[in-house]
């Protein structure tokens, strides 16, 4: 039978710490992730598309969560070919490499060398291995930007990903619609599926440049659905705060829309992970604890 796990995006941001939803006793983030492991089962790491995690971090997410618990934490910037500040690279790392690189300020992998890249990957996997080894590896999830669009050499960077991360669960999320048009439709489902790469599904904004379709699809054991918000006004604003861009409640009419279609990929999938990322206030968990029930897992 298919596990059905339901979670938010960021159980530490600010407007939720706000907001009221953790108990005033939980004043470390230690307490705070403990309270928010005995109502959801999963959660994402946000931090690591910033720099690498800490062992200290890291302790202090397993030790606070129980067996079961699933963490998923994002690819590094410069994975998901984002420009990535020098200084987020990991301080060893710099020490090694540093008068090799081309670049100080803004970097791409193209910047370092090749035993480099391989070097700084395999420091990743050792992150990964850490919550494997635990039991609580949800997914390395890779949110590509808006400019990477369907091309020869972008899903081959995407097959590339898996081979550098072999035996974790990997996920893809996809930051325009181009991926998923009547061109590219197949043939990006099809490579997913070739290499067992989760496709994430997502309710976002639609009728924009960058909007992904809400589409349902299984392209691996694991299947994943998120939550963004449908704040149109906002989300392609570069002007807008990210608490203003995933500003948004849904209402129950809006979740219940998505009932069969979680259900339908239930049916497909070993393991289905829920996710809100409307991140403003408690917006997340009230929605994500109403899709609990409308699911019948209350």
């Amino acid at each position: 039978m298919t596990r059905v796990i339901f979670g938010i995006s960021a159980w530490a941001d600010e407007g939720l710490l706000k907001s009221g939803f953790y108990p005033p006793e939980a004043k470390t983030s230690g307490e705070r992730l403990e309270f928010y492991a005995s109502k959801f089962s999963l959660a994402e790491i946000d931090s690591t598309y910033h720099s690498f995690a800490t062992a200290r971090n890291m302790a202090t997410w397993l030790d606070n969560t129980p067996d079961g618990f699933q963490f998923n934490f994002k690819a590094f910037s410069m994975f998901t070919q984002h420009p990535t500040p020098y200084q987020s690279l990991p301080r060893n790392f710099r020490e090694t490499y540093g008068d090799r690189i081309e670049a100080k300020a803004s970097i791409y992998a193209h910047h370092l060398p090749e035993e480099a890249q391989d070097d700084l990957w395999r420091g990743f996997a050792r992150t990964a291995e850490v919550f494997a080894s635990a039991g609580k590896l949800g997914a390395v999830l890779f949110q590509f930007p808006p400019w990477f669009h369907p091309s020869p050499a972008n899903y081959e960077y995407i097959v590339s990903c898996r081979s550098r991360l072999p035996g974790f669960a990997l996920a893809v999320e996809f930051r325009v619609g181009s991926w998923l048009d009547d061109e590219h439709r197949q043939k990006t489902l099809d490579v997913l599926a070739k290499n067992k790469i989760t496709m994430v599904c997502v309710d976002e904004p639609q009728g924009l440049k960058s909007s992904v379709p809400p589409i349902v699809e299984v392209t691996a054991p694991l299947a994943i659905v998120r939550f963004h918000g449908r704040n149109k006004e906002n989300w392609e604003s570069r002007s807008a705060m990210p608490d203003g861009k995933f500003d948004y409640l849904y209402r129950t009419e809006e979740l219940s829309e998505w009932v069969p279609k979680i259900k339908e990929m239930a049916g497909r999938a070993e393991v289905l992970q829920v996710i809100f990322k409307n991140k403003h206030s408690d917006n997340p968990v009230r929605n994500a604890l109403e899709m609990k029930k409308l699911m019948g897992f209350s």
